[in-house]
């Protein structure tokens, strides 16, 4: 009875110290995680023909970007970026929306690029600066329809926004921040080992969240505010995408209001979709944006 209750408290010691190593080990990643990414911002291309903005974020930061001027009646299209980014893969995008006559804002996130703060947040303070962005957008073309292309963190800060706007593209978006941080790392450790241990780090990670970011995970579902877009979406996912699976954005698909598309492209991981398939994004994104943003004379 003795060597039992021995090994029972060997027993509890063991899971006291894997759990508070378990812990530390969330709280370590959780700390990388949402370290800012900021970056230096060199000066426009000059085939933008862009002009230096920055406005102000209820996220506490200052917002910095780049404006470039429509034509009336195309409407105006915000870019939102990805996770770690920042203003400056959505160039692209830009000039092709700029060659179409839209007037286009691309700017970073708050703990991104040339803009303030001091973590990410996933989408929460993120969401905030998304708000401010359409805003600002508004400000400067008051007499436009309003889209946005989300890629990623984009997409989901443009849902958790809630800010109105009249046609929404959404790639590559996670659902909920316990699939994202589940399937990234999976992607880390490799099937083996992410089938074990990625649902249980994932959960850990949530713990931690609260205490350093202060947002909840319960905060960090984008999934739940499809039904509520008012507007028409536009989804793209790539089949081969191991960080925000085909299965992911089609329980978004589902959860949206029609008007509402889909567009799964064919090989596409969690990459930038314009530069994997740029003439098929043209189409189906300028598309959609034509339909729901120029005015009808």
């Amino acid at each position: 009875m003795a060597r039992l209750s021995r090994a029972f408290k060997r027993l509890l010691v063991f899971a006291f110290v894997a759990t508070v190593g378990l812990l530390a080990a969330a709280a370590g990643v959780g700390l990388l995680l949402y370290a800012p990414a900021h970056s230096t911002i060199e000066a426009p291309p000059a085939e933008l023909n862009a002009q230096a903005v920055e406005f102000p974020s209820a996220s506490g930061a200052t917002i910095r970007g780049w404006f470039v001027a429509g034509q009336p009646g195309r409407g105006v299209v915000v870019l939102m970026h990805g996770l770690r980014g920042n203003r400056l893969p959505m160039v692209r995008r830009a000039l092709a929306l700029k060659s179409d006559g839209y007037a286009v804002l691309l700017f970073d996130f708050q703990a991104h690029g040339a803009s303030g703060g001091s973590r990410i947040t996933f989408g929460y303070r993120e969401g905030q600066d998304a708000a401010a962005a359409i805003a600002f957008a508004k400000s400067r073309a008051p007499n436009e329809k309003v889209g946005v292309i989300g890629t990623s963190l984009g997409g989901a800060a443009a849902l958790l926004s809630k800010a109105p706007v009249d046609a929404l593209v959404l790639e590559a978006v996670y659902p909920d921040i316990r699939a994202a941080t589940a399937n990234r790392v999976t992607v880390v450790l490799g099937e083996r080992l992410g089938v074990l241990l990625a649902q249980p780090l994932a959960s850990v990670l949530e713990i931690v969240m609260a205490p350093i970011l202060g947002v909840a995970p319960s905060q960090l579902r984008p999934i739940d505010r499809m039904a509520e877009i008012g507007a028409p979406v536009l989804l793209l996912g790539g089949t081969a995408d191991d960080r925000t699976p085909p299965d992911e954005t089609s329980a978004m698909f589902d959860r949206a209001a029609a008007p509402k598309y889909i567009w799964m492209i064919q090989g596409a991981g969690h990459t930038d979709f314009e530069q994997y398939a740029p003439a098929l994004y043209r189409e189906h994104v300028l598309g959609f944006l034509g339909q729901y943003l120029r005015a009808r004379l």
